[in-house]
């Protein structure tokens, strides 16, 4: 198969996978240096270099979503319309890790103040490199047959992860992906035509 045929089959097998084990076909290493490629080789711009991550696995990945069921037990009061989101939760925690995602705020304050005619910019832009790393940590998990799902459970939860992992103060939480053995694959996708989406131009 060529390079550019593993390429697209690799981005067709990123998918959001929600039913998840904590059995995962490569040892912990194997991920974590899947991961450290991919953030040295994520670009961003400036080459500001302003994403961070947290890889958790086992019982601290169970945290993050302890944590997450707490706040919204303190949200929800009623525990009838909270089953749902406690299902949800239970599926995350029946993973094997959680990859949360941070911005460097102190990188992108410094840029500001280093190129001010792009001061307004930088906020967004540091958003897109974040979104980079997220996608391609997602697709190289998909290479290796790891199912992941990608969530949005911050602000609520930004306080308790910083103190609970001690992470540093100008570090924005931006998402959080939860990975595992895939138990279920996800259902068929859908499209729009893509006349709609994409214009070329000879």
């Amino acid at each position: 198969m060529s390079d550019l045929k593993i390429l697209q089959k690799n981005a067709e097998k990123r998918r959001s996978i929600y039913v998840l084990n904590d059995q995962l076909p490569v040892d912990q290493q194997q991920l974590i240096d899947l991961v450290e490629h991919t953030v040295l080789h994520t670009p961003s711009a400036f080459n500001s270099q302003s994403s961070r991550v947290v890889v958790l696995f086992g019982e601290e990945h169970k945290k993050v979503w302890q944590i997450a069921e707490d706040v919204l037990r303190g949200i929800v009061a009623d525990d009838e319309k909270f089953k749902a989101t406690e299902e949800k939760l239970n599926l995350f925690k029946a993973g094997a890790g959680t990859i949360l995602f941070f911005e460097d705020q102190n990188v992108v304050k410094g840029l500001q103040d280093n190129f001010s005619a792009y001061a307004d910019r930088f906020p967004v832009w540091a958003e897109h490199a974040s979104a980079m790393h997220q996608y391609a940590i997602w697709t190289a998990l998909a290479s290796i047959d790891i199912g992941a799902n990608l969530q949005h459970y911050n602000p609520i939860i930004d306080e308790q992860v910083a103190t609970t992992w001690n992470i540093d103060k100008n570090w924005k939480l931006v998402a959080q992906m939860v990975f595992g053995g895939i138990v279920q694959p996800a259902g068929e996708k859908t499209f729009q035509p893509l006349e709609n989406r994409v214009k070329v131009f000879k």
